[in-house]
């Protein structure tokens, strides 16, 4: 899995070579030749290991040591270049000054000019000498041989198997029965998707088997990763009736013949792209027709069933609950013993056995996997409880084949953003800011415009294609529709960690440890808990060199002292994540300003840190996230003009310093700023930030409030503001001409302020903290036209009653309530009032003595 490496390679050529054409002069032209020859190459290799992998997969020992020898010097070429990126950006601010320090430049650009063509001369005799062991030991790594068998496809004869059996799954069923079955439905086709191992084919198969009677002819036909489409005419024209003489003669056009005069039903099961279904759809004839004929589909991709059948065909296979789990685990277990039940095991074991069901996670393959891995044990709680012990693995191998399907279906650029997923403990609900801003900060995603808002969309499309893939959960969606953050699956976050380890991408905090040359090329590392681990680590790599990625989730904070003994020059995204109670005062160390490749910074938890003076020299610093902390921030940090994202996410207690230089700031990057004093906000200095989306600001004053109403220009970019008001303001909010706000949050402001003026005329999403709620206010709310998700938190009520009657929130599809301090009911009376609205949350927070809220009949139906 070097093609992971050798991508990484070719973005940061390209961008090297982006630098040097910034430049003149000939030294520097040799430099491109150089970068270029380098991407030329690589690319070239890339296409050489795609090629070969399918030997190494099926274990030619010869392939897999040429494949590690590349991966090694992919590895070294990686190093390089991130070495070398930093002194050609130098190089173009030289460039800027030559004409006061000519002299002074020159010989900089000689130096690190000849050393890089020195050390692409040993890329090239190390290509090279992989080229000739290739020929000397005559490594067959990328022909085909004609005495190679074929692998037997598994999946294929499960598919024409007896068993269909379902357990867990009758409402799903149920529903795609009625769906199948409906004279309206749209294309004629049902489309079941879902994660790999969830049971889509079991489903599938006994939903044909129990509707195919009622066709006058059915097929039930395997597609498969590669498909073969001659294969999959031929066996479907067999299964519905095409003789075996017309099938020799005009297999498309009699198949197509005898389908268009019948009615059918066809399943297509594991379909993986869309280009096979546009070749079959010219043969299979109007299967929307009167007639009335279906195709069900099952895909691991959700925007394939959506191609193919449109949303309305799509539904989603969940995992199973913990019931319909353990239902199907003890039918495995005693399939083969019809004397034996639960009934007759201890206790003991049955609560081993539901916790073996437990590390399953709802996955029916993995269910499956392990009674296999109990049957032949003794059923005493020792020999279980060993087997519970070491089951992660065991099961993970048992399903590796069938998750690594999905892996290999990936391209290039999507593979390292999915194992990025195994660098968060398992069950770790993720923020997709976060992962964007690290993928791009790793230089995984990188565009040839060199555009940062172009690296962003395509960073957003590959999160949305691995959740269509059904590789990746959605935790949490956003506002206007956009994923906010996400899960991974136990079985594929395995799946990533083991990848990961085998490619040399990542390690966790115990597979970099034991041999003394791996941890030396430990690139990625993740210490999910034990701070042990941690030190015996940087025990055995004293020289940490060549971490990118450092990541951290632990109880103490003591990376801190270990960062400030070592050398961490090629680090570019750090990540802190503490779950003490309370807070643990740390020192930053000093050397955080010699780490120049640092572009990432994410610290969450209870730590008082001060930043050092130092971390003003991270010129390459994008993001900096600081999460439930505490913590100084030196002058002129936010002033660099690569720094994208500040962000406090702790706004009662962040100490937010403005430099005295900003009236001389030059217009710069920065997009998120969250949360900064009161202080901060001048209009000379908002209107230098022009490409400002987020701003939230605590202790808002009359002054920023007349600013905020008076700005102008407005700045285009702004669409989320949030104001924090710690004393009450007799000045009236009007943000009426700020028509780009899309998000508006106001904490503690005074709702005898607030009239239709006050809120921006396009805004879809509204959070109200600790305001008193009003009939005024009620009525201001009602007439936002364009107002999609309300949430009113911890407000005060001075009614009991909440009216939501009448012509009122003609756009609003989520209203959240938590916390509400005097109210006791909820009502809307008629069906004319909100018309769109979708879900209704309330919630009740920690107060002394809680109020079950009613609501009315209709509003009861959408409460979740």
């Amino acid at each position: 899995m070097a093609e992971i490496l050798l991508t990484a390679i070719i973005n940061k050529s390209v961008e090297i070579a982006g630098n040097l054409l910034l430049q003149e002069g000939s030294r520097l032209n040799w430099l491109k030749e150089d970068i270029d020859w380098l991407q030329r190459e690589m690319r070239h290799i890339r296409s050489y290991i795609h090629d070969a992998k399918d030997k190494a997969i099926g274990g030619n020992s010869r392939v897999k040591n040429l494949i590690k020898d590349i991966q090694e010097l992919t590895g070294d070429v990686d190093d390089l270049l991130d070495e070398f990126l930093p002194k050609i950006q130098q190089s173009n601010k030289c460039k800027g000054s030559i004409c006061r320090l000519k002299t002074a430049c020159i010989p900089s650009h000689a130096s690190f000019v000849d050393e890089f063509a020195i050390e692409i001369e040993k890329v090239n005799k190390r290509v090279a000498d992989i080229d000739r062991v290739r020929t000397t030991y005559n490594i067959m790594d990328t022909s085909n041989n004609n005495n190679d068998c074929i692998p037997l496809d598994q999946r294929r004869l499960f598919l024409h198997a007896d068993e269909t059996e379902v357990i867990g799954l009758d409402d799903d069923f149920n529903k795609l029965q009625a769906k199948l079955l409906d004279q309206d439905l749209p294309y004629g086709v049902v489309s079941i998707v879902g994660m790999p191992g969830l049971g889509k084919t079991t489903l599938a198969k006994k939903l044909y088997k129990h509707v195919r009677d009622q066709f006058e002819c059915s097929g039930l036909v395997y597609v498969s990763q590669q498909p073969r489409a001659g294969e999959i005419l031929h066996d479907t024209a067999k299964q519905v009736g095409v003789t075996e003489e017309e099938r020799k003669d005009n297999l498309e056009g009699n198949l197509r013949s005898l389908l268009k005069r019948k009615r059918y039903v066809i399943l297509l099961d594991d379909i993986w792209d869309v280009e096979i279904w546009n070749y079959l759809k010219l043969v299979l004839p109007e299967y929307d027709s009167k007639i009335g004929s279906r195709i069900i589909i099952t895909s691991r991709n959700s925007n394939v069933g959506r191609y193919i059948g449109g949303d309305f065909s799509v539904h989603v296979l969940q995992p199973l609950d913990s019931e319909n789990n353990f239902e199907l685990f003890s039918k495995k277990i005693f399939n083969f013993d019809n004397n034996n039940s639960w009934a007759n095991a201890s206790p003991d074991l049955v609560n081993i056995g539901r916790s073996i069901v437990g590390r399953c996670g709802g996955v029916p393959l993995a269910i499956v996997v392990a009674p296999g891995m109990l049957r032949a044990r003794e059923r005493t709680g020792h020999a279980w409880n060993r087997v519970l012990e070491s089951m992660g693995h065991k099961v993970q191998d048992g399903c590796a084949k069938v998750l690594a399907l999905s892996y290999n279906d990936l391209s290039i650029a999507l593979r390292p953003c999915f194992l990025y997923f195994g660098l968060y403990p398992e069950d770790h609900e993720i923020r997709a800011f976060d992962l964007t801003n690290m993928w791009i900060a790793e230089k995984l995603i990188v565009v040839n415009s060199g555009n940062r808002r172009e690296a962003e969309s395509l960073a957003e499309d590959i999160l949305n294609d691995l959740v269509s893939r059904n590789l990746i959960q959605v935790a949490k969606m956003a506002y206007d529709g956009k994923i906010s953050s996400c899960r991974i699956h136990d079985l594929l976050h395995s799946l990533c960690v083991d990848l990961a380890k085998e490619s040399n991408f990542f390690h966790t905090e115990h597979n970099a440890i034991g041999d003394p040359d791996n941890v030396a090329r430990v690139r990625r590392i993740t210490f999910y808990s034990d701070d042990n681990a941690m030190n015996e680590f940087f025990h055995l790599n004293p020289k940490p060199t060549k971490l990118r990625s450092l990541f951290c989730f632990t109880k103490d904070c003591c990376i801190f002292s270990q960062m400030a003994h070592f050398n961490f020059k090629l680090l570019q995204v750090l990540v802190v994540v503490t779950s003490r109670d309370y807070y643990q005062h740390v020192t930053f160390p000093k050397k955080i300003g010699n780490m120049n490749c640092l572009r990432y910074v994410r610290l969450e938890g209870r730590i008082r840190v001060k930043l050092p003076n130092s971390i003003v020299k991270l010129k390459c610093l994008e993001t900096l996230d600081i999460f439930h902390s505490y913590s100084k921030l030196p002058f002129g940090v936010w002033e660099s003009k690569k720094l994208r994202h500040l962000c406090y996410t702790k706004e009662l207690y962040c100490v937010f310093f403005v430099s005295p230089f900003y009236r001389i700031m030059p217009p710069n990057n920065l997009q998120t700023l969250m949360w900064v004093d009161d202080k901060f906000c001048e209009p000379r200095l908002l209107h230098r930030l022009i490409n400002l989306r987020t701003l939230c600001i605590r202790d808002v004053s009359g002054s920023t409030i007349k600013i905020l109403s008076a700005l102008s220009p407005v700045p285009k970019a702004l669409a989320v503001l949030k104001l924090r008001f710690f004393k009450n303001t007799s000045e009236q909010i009007n943000l009426s001409s700020h028509p780009n706000i899309v998000e508006l949050g106001l904490f503690g402001f005074s709702a005898m302020l607030l009239n239709i003026e006050a809120f921006p005329p396009n805004l879809v999403k509204l959070n109200l903290v600790g305001l008193m709620v009003d009939g005024h206010l009620l009525a201001v709310l009602k007439k936002l036209p364009k107002l999609r998700k309300l949430t009113l938190l911890r407000c005060r009520h001075d009614a009991e009653k909440m009216d939501l009657s009448g012509d009122s929130f003609p756009q609003l599809e989520v209203l959240h309530i938590e916390d509400a301090h005097g109210l006791s009911e909820v009502t809307c009376m008629d069906d004319m009032s909100m018309p769109k609205l979708k879900k209704l949350l309330l919630v009740q927070g920690p107060i002394i003595s809680p109020i079950s809220l009613r609501v009315s009949e209709r509003l009861a139906k959408l409460r979740i």
